[in-house]
């Protein structure tokens, strides 16, 4: 039994089926929760890009904020601190006689490297630090092979996780956390100023408000799996762009850890029972153990994953044309699809699925520009942003990933045509093409200029002219 511990909460900003939490509950007499707002995580990266823009900043700041919430309610409190938390958690510790520090262990290069400085500074100062594997679906003791040895393949990984591996059952809230009566300094909730950021404004096209924190993730998995009841149609519609119901959009909530993948299983499971059990059930299951592959590939792998080569060492002729970086990013290629995409990321931090691999192909393929580039603008804007998951994807997409295919093209057009055919999804995000009808809208570059004329539309003036353009589309 410990007289005091830390819990250093991560991406895990939540108080249900938190190992940490739930085990220190059970071994101390006083718990310290305590959340690190670490300078590193918003500097600039290449190109002078945000590493965490506002959209992100904005909903970590308020899943930080419900955290503190939920603990206030449990009888605990948050401490917030700025700076290097391998530093600032052992200050802490020695200043409050901390016995032990507990944290959840992540997989990536950087956060290993402020776990591997915590611990040997907590070492040398007798605090014990443990860390707790939590997240994932699949707890990786339970994997049926030793994590070095993840199959390369994803449908390999699945089948024998589904086969041979359980997923474990959700640890309970505690009850109560007793905070100790003699912790004042508290620290204040930083301001999106703070990092050099400014306040997103609100989108009122954005597909959903999204709002960190658990209070608002489990709202969501209400409304969508209980109230709306359209998990039984998920895998047919999860491929959309416009609305807020097309897709879960639970990734949000569970990149910062505000959901927790195995409550979300267990909701599946109890839907199945109390509703309906269909393909659209085992889909969104299917898509979280997606989610697991690329953490285990990650720890696989390691520093491969942020390398030119990816994990193929397969290091090809790539581009580094930052004006046609910039065009790309700022959601003026010429091309409406990937351009209209691109303006819903910067507007609102989100992007559909289908999306993703459409403007990452574009980047790529299209293009030749570094894909890397591409990862790092994602890690900026995206609100739901998952290392794993998102270098994962965009080496996939680079042919430098977990691909059987050598090819991950996407024709654009064809693209267009399936998911977006009336072009819609275009009229709501391009408004200076908006009075272009049909399919046409996504192809204003084959239209005459008398046509384009009386739609309002200039080449090079309204809205720019392609800056590639392929038979092939067409």
């Amino acid at each position: 039994m410990f007289k005091r511990v830390i819990v250093w909460f991560r991406n895990d900003l939540r108080v249900h089926d938190h190992a940490p939490l739930f085990y220190a509950s059970q071994k101390a007499e006083e718990v310290i929760p305590v959340y690190c707002f670490d300078p590193r995580n918003f500097g600039k990266v290449n190109l002078e890009i945000d590493k965490t823009g506002n959209h992100r900043a904005r909903f970590l700041i308020e899943s930080v904020d419900n955290l503190k919430n939920n603990l206030v309610n449990l009888g605990g409190d948050l401490v917030i601190l700025q700076g290097k938390p391998e530093e600032l958690l052992v200050d802490i510790a020695k200043k409050y006689q901390v016995d032990a520090i507990f944290f959840s262990e992540e997989v990536t290069s950087e956060e290993k490297k402020v776990e591997l400085n915590l611990e040997g500074h907590a070492w040398k100062h007798g605090i014990k630090t443990t860390a707790y594997w939590q997240s994932s679906l699949y707890n990786i003791q339970d994997l049926p092979f030793p994590v070095m040895q993840t199959p390369e393949v994803f449908t390999q990984f699945r089948k024998e996780c589904e086969k041979f591996a359980k997923v474990q059952p959700t640890l309970p809230t505690p009850k109560q956390i007793k905070f100790p009566n003699n912790l004042n300094d508290l620290g204040e909730m930083p301001e999106l100023s703070t990092f050099g950021l400014k306040e997103p404004d609100h989108s009122s096209r954005s597909v959903l408000v999204f709002k960190g924190g658990e209070t608002e993730g489990i709202r969501r998995l209400q409304a969508y799996f209980w109230e709306k009841d359209l998990l039984k149609v998920y895998k047919e519609t999860r491929n959309g762009l416009l609305g807020s119901d097309y897709s879960s959009k639970f990734s949000a909530w569970l990149s910062m850890g505000c959901l927790s993948p195995r409550f979300i299983y267990e909701e599946v499971k109890r839907y199945e029972k109390e509703r309906k059990k269909n393909q659209s059930t085992y889909w969104l299951i299917f898509e979280l153990i997606w989610r697991d592959y690329f953490r285990f590939i990650c720890k696989k792998h390691g520093e491969k994953v942020f390398q030119l080569g990816g994990i193929k060492n397969n290091v090809d002729k790539w581009s580094r044309n930052e004006n046609y970086f910039w065009r790309w990013a700022n959601g003026e290629t010429g091309i409406p699809f990937i351009d209209a995409n691109m303006r819903e990321l910067n507007e609102t931090g989100f992007m559909s699925n289908r999306g993703r691999q459409n403007v990452a192909s574009f980047l790529v393929n299209d293009l030749g520009i570094d894909w890397r580039w591409g990862a790092m603008y994602f890690e900026s804007q995206l609100i739901d942003y998952d290392v794993c998951s998102n270098w994962g994807n965009w080496m996939y997409v680079a042919g430098v990933g977990n691909d059987p295919r050598e090819n991950r093209y996407f024709n654009i057009m064809r693209q267009a045509q399936n998911y977006d055919r009336k072009g819609d999804y275009i009229r709501h995000w391009i408004q200076e093409l908006a009075e272009i009808p049909g399919f046409d809208i996504h192809q204003p570059f084959e239209l005459s200029t008398s046509q384009l004329k009386n739609y309002k539309v200039v080449l090079g003036s309204t809205y720019p002219h392609p800056l590639v353009r392929y038979k092939a589309w067409i």
